[in-house]
C-alpha cells in the first residue's frame, strides 16, 4: 500500500541531489566502458539536472524508450553482445541516469538509489584501487543522505549529509570486523562472468614482429619486487618469462615439450632474496629474476620458466631467491637442443645464407656468436618503436631492408642466424630493468619495461643470454627504454611524464599509496588471515573459530549501539529524577501527568482539582522549572533542597 510520501511529488533540491549523486556512481565507469555510452549517460545526467532546476515536467515514457533501445543498440555494437561483465555493467550504468530521468516519487527515487548501490559494488569489477574505493565511499554516503531526505522531506542538505556520516561511522567497526574475521577463499569469486578477466595485457603465449613494442604504450604496472637488500645492478635485471622455441616462418611459440618436467639445475653463486607482487594477467607464468630456487609458488619447467597451477587471475604475492650466474643446461635433453636448431624451410634465403657463412668462416659456436653479434652492430640498424611492417621474410626484411626494429625483431633475427650458422638458439621474453620508488623502496617494472633476448646452447656451459639488442644499442640497458631511441622519434606519453618532475613525483606518491594498499587491503588473504590469528593467541583458527569471533565481535558492537540508542528520556538527571517521583506521587492520588503538560500547567490543573493539594505542587513545580529552564547553574545543594521539598510533600 502506497503511503502519501510515496505519492508526492519530490522537490527541486532531492532531484538535484539525485542527479549529483549519479554522477559521483558513475565516474569510475567512464574510464571503462566506451566513449558513447559514457557521452550518452552525461547527456541524460544533464538533461536531468536541467529539468529539475527549471521545475520542467519529467519527460514522457514514449520518449525514454527509444533512448533505452538507442542504449541497447549501442552496447551491442561495442562488444558485440548483451551478456557478461563489459555489456551488463554498461546497461547498469546506462539504466541508472534513465531511471532518474523517470523519477517523480520517492518510490522511484528509492528504486534509483537501489541501483546505484549495484553500481557502487559493480566497479570493483573493473578495478579494486584506493581511488575506486574512495568513490565507493563518497557514493555511499550520497546515497544514503538522498534516503535521508526522502524519508524526511523537510531535511536540508547538510544535516542529511551529517546523519549519513554518522550512519557510516556506526557500520565502520562492523565493516573492519567483517574484513578480518570473515574466512578468506583462495581463488576467483564463484560465478563470474567468463569475460570477467579479459583485457589483461602483459607478454603473450607467443610472438611476433610488433607484439611487444605494443605493450610500450602501456603504462601498467606488470609487478613489483622488494629485494631484502641491495638490487642486483641494472644488467642483471631480466625477468624472466615465456620462452618459444618453435618458430613458423612469422611466430614464435612455446615448445609444448618442456611444459612438464622441473628444472634440475643446482644454484649458485651471488644470491638475492626478493618478493615480488605480480598483477593479474590472466597466463600461468610467474615472472622471477634467472634462476630461482625452488618456491611453493609454482614450479620451474625444463626451459627455467616459473609457472603457477592455475591462470593468474588476482594479485599474488610471493617470495623467491634467485641466483643468476647459475649454469644451466649443461647436460640438455637432445631433443631440447634439437628443437633450438629447427627453422621453417622456404622462409628467409638471405639470413639463412649469412648464418652458413658465418658458420663457415668461425670454426667454435663461441666465435659464430660473437660474429653475427658483430654483423648486427654494424647492419646501420635502428631501435624504433615504430617499425614498418613487415612481408613474408620477416627476418631477411628487418636484416637487410628496412633496418629498423624494436627487441623483438633484434631478438628473432639473431637467433634465426644462429640456428642457420648450427648454434641452439631460443628467444626468451620478459622484462628488462625497472624504476625505483624513492618512497617505498619498490622496484616498480612496468609493461614499457617488456623485452625479448635470445639464449644460445654452448658445450660445457649450457644456455648463456645474449641480447643483441643491448649488444647494439647499450642505452637500453643502461638507462632505459627512452635512452636507447632516436632522438627525433615521438616518446609515449608515459615515458614523456618522466621527464617532468612534478608529476613523476606524484606518480611515485600514487604508486607507493596504491602498493601500500595492495599489501595490506587486497593482499589480506587466506594465508595472512591466519597468521593474524596466531599472533593475537589463536593457533589453530579455522572457519570456526573465525565465524565464532566474527559474529561475537558483530553482536557486541549491534548491543553497543543499541544501548546508544536506548531512548533518552530513560536516562534521566537528578532534577528529572526528582520530578518524575513528584509526578508518580500524584498519580498513585489519581491525578497522573499528560504528556503534554508542562510542570506548571501541571500544577495549575492540581490546584484547580485539589486545593489542598495546589499550593505545595505549584511550589515544587516553580522550584523545578527555575532550576531546569533558568539560567542559573544547579548545584547540589539545590537538588537536595528539591529533593526535602518533594520527601515533605510525601509526609
Amino acid at each position: 500500500m502506497n503511503t502519501r510520501a510515496d505519492v508526492a511529488a519530490l522537490p527541486r533540491s532531492v532531484l538535484l541531489q539525485l542527479s549529483v549523486v549519479t554522477v559521483i556512481t558513475l565516474a569510475p565507469y567512464f574510464f571503462f566502458q566506451p566513449v558513447s555510452i559514457s557521452v550518452l549517460c552525461a547527456v541524460l545526467i544533464l538533461w536531468r539536472g536541467w529539468l529539475a532546476w527549471r521545475d520542467a515536467p519529467r519527460p514522457a515514457r514514449w520518449v525514454l524508450l527509444p533512448i533505452a533501445m538507442a542504449g541497447l543498440a549501442l552496447t551491442f555494437a561495442a562488444f558485440g553482445n548483451l551478456l557478461g561483465k563489459q555489456p551488463g555493467l554498461a546497461l547498469l550504468a546506462l539504466f541508472l541516469p534513465l531511471k532518474l530521468l523517470e523519477t517523480h516519487r520517492q518510490r522511484d527515487a528509492r528504486a534509483a538509489m537501489l541501483l546505484a548501490c549495484f553500481l557502487l559494488i559493480g566497479q570493483f569489477l573493473n578495478e579494486q584501487t584506493p581511488w575506486i574505493a574512495l568513490c565507493t565511499v563518497c557514493g555511499a554516503i550520497g546515497v544514503i543522505a538522498s534516503l535521508v531526505r526522502l524519508q524526511r522531506p523537510n531535511c536540508a542538505p547538510l544535516p542529511a549529509l551529517r546523519v549519513a556520516l554518522g550512519l557510516i561511522g556506526q557500520g565502520a567497526p562492523m565493516m573492519l570486523a567483517l574484513f578480518v574475521l570473515f574466512p578468506r577463499i583462495d581463488g576467483p569469486l564463484w560465478g563470474l562472468p567468463l569475460d570477467a578477466y579479459g583485457g589483461k595485457t602483459g607478454l603473450a603465449e607467443s610472438m611476433s614482429p610488433g607484439s611487444i613494442s605494443s605493450l610500450v604504450e602501456s603504462e601498467d604496472i606488470a609487478f613489483r619486487a622488494a629485494f631484502n637488500g641491495s638490487p642486483p645492478p641494472r644488467a642483471e635485471l631480466y625477468w624472466r618469462g615465456p620462452v618459444f622455441t618453435n618458430f613458423n616462418g612469422r611466430e614464435w611459440a612455446a615448445d609444448s615439450s618442456s611444459v612438464q618436467d622441473d628444472a634440475t639445475y643446482t644454484p649458485s653463486g651471488q644470491a638475492y632474496d626478493y618478493t615480488l607482487t605480480l598483477e593479474p594477467n590472466n597466463q600461468r607464468w610467474l615472472l622471477a629474476l634467472d634462476f630461482p630456487e625452488p618456491t611453493s609458488a609454482g614450479h620451474i619447467k625444463s626451459d627455467f620458466v616459473l609457472v603457477a597451477n592455475r591462470p593468474v587471475r588476482t594479485r599474488i604475492r610471493y617470495a623467491l631467491r634467485s641466483y643468476p650466474a647459475t649454469p644451466v643446461g649443461v647436460d640438455e635433453d637432445s631433443l631440447m637442443i634439437a628443437a633450438a636448431l629447427q627453422l621453417p624451410p622456404g622462409y628467409n634465403p638471405r639470413t639463412l645464407a649469412l648464418g652458413r657463412r658465418i658458420k663457415q668462416e668461425n670454426a667454435s659456436p663461441d666465435m659464430r656468436v660473437k660474429s653475427a653479434i658483430d654483423f648486427m652492430r654494424q647492419a646501420g640498424l635502428q631501435y624504433t618503436l615504430y617499425p614498418p611492417l613487415l612481408g613474408e621474410h620477416t627476418v631477411d626484411e628487418f636484416l637487410f631492408d628496412s633496418r629498423r626494429g624494436f627487441c623483438e625483431h633484434f631478438s628473432a633475427a639473431f637467433v634465426v642466424l644462429m640456428r642457420a650458422a648450427e648454434v641452439p638458439a631460443r628467444v626468451v621474453t620478459g622484462y628488462q630493468g625497472g624504476e625505483v620508488n624513492p618512497i617505498d623502496g619498490t622496484l616498480v617494472v612496468r609493461q614499457s619495461d617488456a623485452h625479448a633476448w635470445a639464449e644460445v646452447w654452448l658445450a660445457g656451459r649450457g644456455w648463456v643470454r645474449v641480447d643483441p639488442t643491448a649488444a647494439s644499442f647499450p642505452s637500453r640497458i643502461d638507462i632505459g627504454l627512452a635512452g636507447a631511441l632516436p632522438s627525433n622519434e615521438t616518446l609515449p606519453l608515459s615515458l614523456r611524464a618522466e621527464d617532468i618532475e612534478v608529476l613523476r613525483n606524484l606518480r611515485y606518491r600514487w604508486e607507493a599509496l596504491s602498493n601500500t594498499w595492495n599489501q595490506w587491503v587486497l593482499g589480506y588473504n587466506a594465508h595472512r588471515q591466519l597468521d593474524l590469528m596466531h599472533s593475537i593467541g589463536f593457533r589453530h583458527a579455522g572457519w570456526r573459530t573465525l565465524t565464532i569471533l566474527m559474529t561475537s565481535a558483530c553482536c557486541a558492537w549491534m548491543l553497543w549501539l543499541a544501548w546508544r540508542a536506548w531512548p533518552r528520556q530513560q536516562r534521566r538527571d537528578a532534577l528529572d529524577r526528582c520530578w518524575q517521583q513528584l509526578c508518580r506521587k500524584l498519580a498513585r492520588k489519581g491525578l497522573p501527568r499528560q504528556k503534554w503538560e508542562a510542570p506548571t500547567d501541571y500544577a495549575n490543573r492540581i490546584a484547580a482539582l485539589r486545593p489542598a493539594l495546589g499550593k505545595a505542587v505549584q511550589h515544587i513545580a516553580e522550584r523545578y522549572s527555575v532550576l531546569r529552564f533558568g539560567s542559573k547553574t544547579v548545584t547540589i545543594q539545590d537538588v537536595a533542597a528539591l529533593k526535602l521539598a518533594i520527601k515533605q510533600f510525601e509526609t
